[in-house]
């Protein structure tokens, strides 16, 4: 089966360059069929990029306590419920507006979720994501504030660009604001992620194109 196949040739491309970082296998689009291959090879970090289509496909596999569902697109506020309930981690936080959201649910809730704050580290107009000037200030009202379990940053370096210099930039501002975890790679860009720090890399095309 390809499916397996790529899998184990990029799980094994990961640990040959870090035996620390995780793959997030994002299954956007893929059916609950492909899905159970991985989890019956033991693994158990999925990725989605909507909440709503999460929902539906991960309604009754979200119950083997071993799963853990990671939020990687774009949040709408009116959402922040359901994700809250279906998510363990949240890689796309990025507006105090959700944070307050998060951190009320968590309020009556025995749920805490880990999270990631997104940062707009290519200053794209485009591009969700904190502006890099007030990262440290919004990382601080996020923990201090509102008490939420802040794990790390993630980023989308620009398309076009090498994207060496954004995750050089992410991991250092991780560095200076103390947090240890750093949510960027993607299928193309997996390999300098890991090589630049990264330790939750994000890859869903290579493991299941069938080319």
């Amino acid at each position: 089966m390809s499916i397996i196949k790529n899998y184990n040739y990029i799980l094994n491309s990961i640990q040959s360059l870090s035996k620390e970082t995780k793959l997030i296998v994002v299954t956007k689009n893929q059916q609950i069929d492909n899905i159970n291959l991985l989890i019956n090879l033991n693994h158990f970090h999925f990725g989605e990029n909507r909440v709503q289509e999460a929902s539906v496909k991960w309604k009754y596999l979200i119950s083997n306590p071993k799963l853990k569902l990671h939020l990687i697109g774009k949040l709408q506020s009116n959402k922040a419920k359901d994700a809250f309930e279906i998510f363990h981690y949240i890689h796309t936080l990025d507006s105090e507006k959700l944070a307050k959201i998060f951190a009320k649910l968590e309020d009556n809730s025995i749920k805490k979720i880990k999270y990631f704050i997104q940062v707009n580290i290519g200053n794209e107009t485009q591009k969700s994501g904190i502006s890099i000037d007030k990262v440290h200030h919004f990382i601080q009202f996020c923990i201090n504030d509102l008490k939420l379990n802040i794990i790390g940053l993630m980023c989308i370096p620009p398309v076009e660009d090498d994207p060496t210099q954004y995750f050089i930039s992410l991991a250092e501002l991780a560095r200076v604001n103390n947090l240890k975890e750093l949510s960027m790679g993607m299928s193309n860009d997996y390999e300098c992620a890991i090589n630049n720090g990264a330790t939750f890399v994000r890859v869903g095309s290579k493991i299941f194109s069938s080319d």
